[in-house]
Order: C-alpha cells, then structure tokens, then sequence
C-alpha cells in the first residue's frame, strides 16, 4: 500500500508543486491541505478530522510547506494540529516545535548559544526604556541591527546606529531583538545559505548584493560556491539545524571582514527557487528521497490508535 504523505500548504507556487511531484513519482500517495482546515474533533478516531482523509484517518508524514498569518489564536490552534499529529506518532517535517523555535528568533539565537554556534550577540526585551539602555551601551561598540521577532525575508530589518533610530514601542509590538552588526567587506555584501534535510547538506549558495540585507527578493544574486570554505559552512549549518530540532532548514550564515562566519537564522519553511537557480542538485526530488529513506528506516510503524475509553467514575452509595 502506497505511504500517504499530507503537505501541509497555503501557497502551492513552482517549489511546492515541484515537491508534489517529485513525492507521486516515487510513489507516494499525496493530499495537500491548508492548517486553517485541519480541524480538532473528539468524535474522530484520532481526534483530527484531515480533508481529504476518512474520519480518523492519518497520515504516513507529513510536511510543512507554509502556514498562513493570523491572529495569535489561529496560529496558536494550527500549531497544535502539527503538535497533535506528533502526539499521534506521525512524522512531521518540521515539528511544530521545530517551526516555533525557527519562527522565534529569540528561542532560535538562544538555543544557537546554548549549542555553541556562532551567533552575534542578541538581546531580546519589551519597552523601549529596556531597549535605549542597551542600545546606550552598545552603540559605542557597534551599530546593532533591529529585526522583527516574527519576520523573513529581510522584511523589517533596520540599522540602528544612534538612540535616536530606535523605533517607538507602537511600530514593533513592544519587543526589540537587537543584534551586533557583523562588520563585513563590501558593497558587494555577500552571505550564505545551506539547505540541510534529513541530517545531510543537499545544497548551498552564496547571496551577493549592494544592500548589507542580502535577501533574493531584495535584489540580491545568487551564486554557486566552491571550496574549502564549503566544508565549514555545511558544519556550521549542521550543527544550526541540530539546535533547532529541524529536519529540513535554510541556514542564513555571514561571514565577518576578518573571515569568521556566524549563524543568522534557521528557517524551518525555507524557499530554495534562487538556490535551486545555481546548483546541479535537483532540490525537491532530493527532499522527496530523503522522505523515503526516513519512512523506509522506519518502517512506516506506527502504534495502532485506541478509542479513549470514559474515565471510571467512583460513584458514592446513599
């Protein structure tokens, strides 16, 4: 009987659609569904009703191409969909733990400096009181980088060089995360990413740009890298994907002026269009077989569910 995989997806553009593909063509069995669709049901077998699945049925895997923005109480409740089906013993590529760690910059630099990963120094605080202090502090030392504590794609990043650029506490929700400026030869700047899946490197790129935020969609080209800086950069992206707990990730990596590197991010729903653009390795094909390997290590067993029986009530005699 063919595996069931459920893409987890909001957004079917060419990578997801490539990743469906290449599943089908080795055989998997393949739904896709939006979070916001799978619903918790206690009348169900598993507790989860799944579109496209029979009444308690499950899936073999599942993979998380996207989830889609909402308030604090849809995405909390989608989150526990992916920390439902784990409890279910249903593989999930990311873990909804996994995915708040990477989404939480904060978590994700701590756990990179618990790990021993080389990561600017962070902080992460509420009130713009909290932040002009270390900002005060930090300044005459170096300029500091304010990011979103949710964002991607270099979306909200700003250079913070004076006490007077730091915004108010309305433009960002109250939380500062704010990180040294990694000095860095050029323009161009140049950073990395490594797409790591399964525990192996299948891909990296270089981003080259005249903005110090080297992100694709900002303009920034991609290139092929060779060399012995390779082998430190797939070390290094390794070890952030460990950290994290992720199965699959895109490692933001920078390397300072005076050649050492330190990890940005781990993001744990990376898109690969401007990777795949310079590198031979077919990336969703190679996602698709290291699921395969994953599910045929593990033999596609899973303990059978049980029906939760009513709790035994002591009843008082009269």
């Amino acid at each position: 009987m063919k595996a069931r995989i459920l893409v987890v997806n909001d957004n079917a553009g060419p990578q997801s659609k490539r990743l469906l593909s290449a599943l089908r063509e080795r055989g998997f069995e393949v739904t896709t569904a939006s979070l916001s669709t799978i619903a918790f049901d206690t009348t169900s077998h598993s507790g989860l009703a799944i579109p496209g699945f029979d009444a308690g049925e499950l899936p073999d895997a599942v993979i998380v191409r996207s989830i889609s923005a909402g308030s604090f109480e849809a995405v909390t409740r989608r989150l526990g969909v992916l920390h439902a089906l784990g409890k279910l013993g249903v593989p999930v590529w990311n873990s909804a733990q996994a995915i708040e760690r990477c989404v939480d910059k904060s978590m994700t630099t701590f756990l990179l400096k618990s790990a021993g990963v080389p990561t600017p120094t962070t902080f992460a605080i509420e009130g713009l009181e909290a932040a002009t202090a270390i900002a005060a502090r930090e300044l005459p030392q170096t300029p500091l980088v304010l990011k979103p504590l949710f964002g991607a794609q270099g979306r909200g990043i700003r250079l913070i060089r004076a006490l007077s650029d730091l915004p108010t506490e309305e433009e960002i929700n109250g939380v500062y995360y704010l990180q040294h400026y990694v000095p860095r030869a050029g323009p161009p700047f140049r950073d990395y990413r490594v797409f790591v899946c399964a525990g192996k490197v299948l891909a990296m790129m270089a981003r080259r740009g005249d903005d110090w935020i080297t992100n694709v969609n900002r303009g920034a080209a991609p290139e092929a890298i060779s060399g012995e800086i390779e082998a430190e950069l797939a070390e290094l992206a390794l070890a952030a994907a460990a950290a994290v707990g992720a199965d699959f990730a895109g490692v933001d990596i920078v390397p300072a002026a005076d050649g050492s590197l330190h990890v940005l991010e781990v993001n744990s729903m990376p898109a690969w269009s401007g990777l795949q653009s310079v590198v031979a390795v077919n990336i969703a094909e190679a996602i698709a077989e290291s699921l395969l390997a994953f599910l045929d290590t593990r033999g596609q067993a899973r303990p059978p569910l049980r029906l939760i029986e009513p709790f035994p009530m002591a009843v008082a005699k009269s």
